[in-house]
């Protein structure tokens, strides 16, 4: 497999976990938790770097930056990921409280204190709204980060090839 096919498979599985995303919001009505917001937001830096490396179809060395930077990306999603699957093995008695949603934190208080609030997590990111063969949505993006880390690495690694280049 060449690594243009590589960047635009891993840019077609962003757009559509996005899209579940969007559809769980929308039609399901799970509200998605401060926490579900950044992991959609590093599923967007992954999908927007593999567009972008598709479309520049990188040889030598390019491919290998195109990878690093997916994995690092794909890493800060896993941490993302893993600090939410933690929020939810807590027993109820250890949660932290429910906060307010993303959209009043944007409106009162600076990106900074937005984020640190939303790394931190609140009982919103620790309640478990869905689950598919026994993991939850936190559970499935941890799943799919490591599958991206995987592939980039292997793009450092130059396990893919640009033909004829």
């Amino acid at each position: 497999m060449n690594r243009r096919t590589v960047f635009a498979f891993v840019f077609l599985l962003c757009a559509a976990l996005l899209a579940v995303a969007f559809y769980m919001e929308y039609v399901m009505g799970l509200e998605p938790c401060p926490l579900c917001w950044l992991q959609r937001y590093a599923f967007m830096a992954i999908g927007l770097v593999s567009l972008v490396a598709a479309l520049h179809n990188p040889t030598g060395i390019g491919g290998r930056v195109y990878g690093g930077v997916l994995a690092l990306c794909s890493l800060a999603g896993l941490g993302l990921a893993g600090r939410q699957l933690w929020l939810q093995s807590l027993p109820e008695d250890q949660v932290p409280a429910c906060g307010p949603s993303v959209e009043y934190l944007l409106e009162v208080f600076p990106l900074l204190e937005v984020l640190k609030t939303a790394v931190r997590g609140t009982g919103d990111c620790a309640e478990v709204l869905w689950r598919f063969m026994g993991l939850s949505i936190a559970g499935w993006t941890a799943v799919f980060f490591t599958l991206v880390i995987v592939v980039g690495v292997m793009l450092m690694s130059g396990v893919f090839r640009s033909p004829g280049r």
